[in-house]
């Protein structure tokens, strides 16, 4: 996504959290080939949130599915299972989606650090669907 509305997509999820509970995330975006765009994080966020954000939106680039279907299938997939636990840069905690247009995948959204990653990665995305080439 372009960056401007990556930006706009992070800022939404990340007030998003906010409002759910004060939870502090960090929010991160990638483009098609998994260059990271845009990295933020709200004040008080831990390490490990900002760092979980961009594994999980790499996550789910690379698997072309969001974290929290890659990590349902581990639990009935054991070679899966196997590879996320050999493997640190994979993420399969809920919180990473795609961006997509039409069926093209244009990126991907990863927050971290929170209760609720997903759902406030879906009301970042939700806000500039509409207008993403």
């Amino acid at each position: 996504p372009a960056l401007d509305l990556a930006l706009e997509a992070a800022r939404v999820a990340i007030e998003t959290c906010a409002a759910d509970g004060g939870q502090k995330i960090a929010t991160s975006v990638v483009d098609s080939a998994g260059v990271l765009k845009l990295l933020i994080a709200a004040d008080g966020t831990s390490p490990r949130g900002v760092a979980s954000s961009t594994t999980k939106a790499l996550t789910a680039l690379n698997f072309k599915s969001p974290t929290s279907q890659v990590g349902q299938q581990a639990k009935t997939d054991k070679t899966l299972a196997d590879k996320i636990a050999a493997d640190t840069t994979i993420n399969a905690r809920p919180g990473g989606i795609l961006v997509k247009v039409g069926d093209e995948i244009i990126g991907a959204i990863g927050v971290g650090g929170g209760k609720t990653d997903e759902p406030c990665a879906l009301a970042g995305l939700q806000k500039i669907q509409a207008r993403l080439k």
